[in-house]
């Protein structure tokens, strides 16, 4: 489901992929409806951004260590981190827009 700009991770290629510098990272699911339209969305971040901060998909059925790592709890549920460390957590639908500003937050400039 990912495209060329977004990385899909499971437990084992988390930590050394999305662990250090800024990363956004999706936890969805292929059976979950508004999953599928944040997709779409994650992707076009991922384009506008290039290589100023690392975007992943983490498929919580696949890897569900890291999810429960970052309490996720209901999906899409997407995570801005630095070096790790969490700046920010949305549940829910989240607008192209609001995930720039996010990154933008984090030290990401387009």
């Amino acid at each position: 489901m990912a495209e060329n700009n977004v990385l899909e991770l499971n437990d084992e290629t988390f930590a050394q992929s999305a662990t250090s510098g800024i990363a956004l990272v999706d936890f969805w699911a292929p059976w979950c409806g508004p999953c599928q339209m944040q997709g779409p969305i994650v992707e076009e971040v991922a384009s506008k951004i290039g290589s100023a901060a690392t975007v992943a998909k983490v498929n919580v059925d696949e890897a569900p260590q890291t999810a429960a790592r970052f309490g996720v709890q209901s999906i899409p549920s997407l995570v801005v981190l630095s070096d790790g460390e969490v700046v920010k957590q949305f549940s829910g639908v989240q607008s192209e827009e609001t995930l720039l500003d996010a990154l933008s937050v984090a030290g990401v400039s387009q």
